[in-house]
């Protein structure tokens, strides 16, 4: 059977064909370590690395040498994260965080770290009073999702900025579903803004951006080879390889450069107008379908549609939905917090998220099926 993708906010799939061929040619060609040698090789890779890092740069309105190489979103929160907060400190997030900012600002906590949460109101004005009660006293960083991962609901990033710098408060964005979807850069006035490079920059998996404005100083999570500085015992203080210790994923960050030139060609607004798109075919197809639930509750949003069936729980709506040829995520979505605040924990919901290869007809055929199911209450797997 055929099967359809819809699930983009855990990572866009397929990948334009162009990643595919620098990723193949990255395995051919730079076989060398970037900045580990002064052989062909070795310059080759690191030319490729500072292609990417430029042009990454570029879009986001940040200097090269503040834009570090992660992993993943996650590995750049934690750098962030646990790189500017020190115990004793305060710090806020907002009620719809996901794990990878949840997690470690609670291991934080258990050394000292004190924080308080956010709640999201219904409007962008009522998030930011929530926001301005708490910005008091010693706090040490705000820490905010861009946009969030379970209803697509899209922060007042810009708002919540100035009031930070207001406050002389230091300000961490979670990019991970805004980036490559809406504009959003350094010019907002975050201080770190954070990354996957497998999602909107339609990278491969292994790759993210930990870009900062170069106003606060991280300590380092992770001490290491360089290649710079080498003769000292002491991490580096030369940005950006004092944060990128080890060998860099150049077969990744080679996909991730045509990933972020395939961006640049479309245009961010193309792309999200196509996908906004394809997100309101689906909410009204199903909003009077009996028992369905969308989870839509404020002023901007990014491609994403949560929904839930009356008496069906997400993860076996997600089975039968993938018995009819549909990938969608059904869940927690790694984001408890998120699922406490709309009420929906612990059972979650089911998440659809297209991206720009995503097709009309089968966002359609996607309604058909829910109808169905909506219709008959028949599962063809029990949970």
């Amino acid at each position: 059977m055929r099967q359809v993708y819809f699930d983009n906010a855990a990572t866009a799939y397929p990948k334009p064909p162009s990643v595919a061929e620098a990723v193949k040619a990255a395995v051919e060609r730079l076989g060398g370590n970037p900045g580990r040698g002064g052989h062909v090789f070795s310059q080759r890779a690191a030319e490729k690395v500072f292609e990417t890092r430029e042009l990454a740069a570029e879009l986001f309105n940040a200097e090269p040498e503040n834009v570090v190489f992660t992993l993943n979103c996650t590995h750049a929160l934690n750098l962030a994260i646990k790189g500017i907060i020190r115990p004793g400190d305060r710090v806020i997030i907002s009620s719809m965080e996901h794990n990878s900012v949840a997690r470690p600002v609670y291991a934080l906590t258990k050394q000292g770290v004190r924080a308080d949460v956010a709640a999201v109101g219904r409007t962008d004005e009522e998030t930011l009073e929530n926001l301005r009660r708490l910005i008091k006293g010693d706090l040490r960083c705000v820490i905010f999702t861009a946009a969030s991962n379970v209803t697509g609901r899209a922060m007042p990033i810009r708002e919540i900025a100035s009031v930070c710098r207001e406050k002389g408060v230091c300000l961490i964005v979670d990019g991970a579903q805004a980036c490559g979807v809406i504009p959003l850069s350094l010019d907002d006035g975050m201080n770190f803004l954070c990354m996957p490079g497998h999602k909107g920059l339609y990278g491969p998996a292994g790759t993210g951006l930990l870009i900062s404005d170069g106003e606060y100083a991280l300590k380092t999570v992770i001490e290491g080879g360089t290649g710079a500085t080498s003769g000292e015992l002491e991490q580096t203080g030369f940005m950006p390889e004092r944060l990128e210790s080890g060998t860099l994923n150049t077969v990744g960050i080679a996909g991730l450069c045509e990933g972020i030139k395939y961006v640049r060609q479309m245009g961010i607004n193309r792309i999200r107008s196509h996908e906004e798109e394809l997100c309101g075919v689906l909410i009204d197809g199903i909003k009077s379908v009996d028992g369905i639930k969308i989870y839509r509750r404020g002023d901007c949003f990014v491609p994403i549609v949560s929904f839930n069936i009356e008496g069906v729980p997400a993860p076996a709506l997600t089975s039968a939905l993938s018995a009819e040829g549909f990938a969608l995520r059904g869940g927690l979505h790694c984001a408890a917090l998120a699922h406490k605040t709309l009420g929906t924990f612990p059972n979650g919901t089911v998440r659809f998220s297209p991206s720009v290869f995503s097709a009309e007809k089968d966002v359609r055929l996607l309604i058909n099926s829910l109808k169905k199911i909506s219709k008959t209450g028949l599962l063809p797997i029990e949970i």
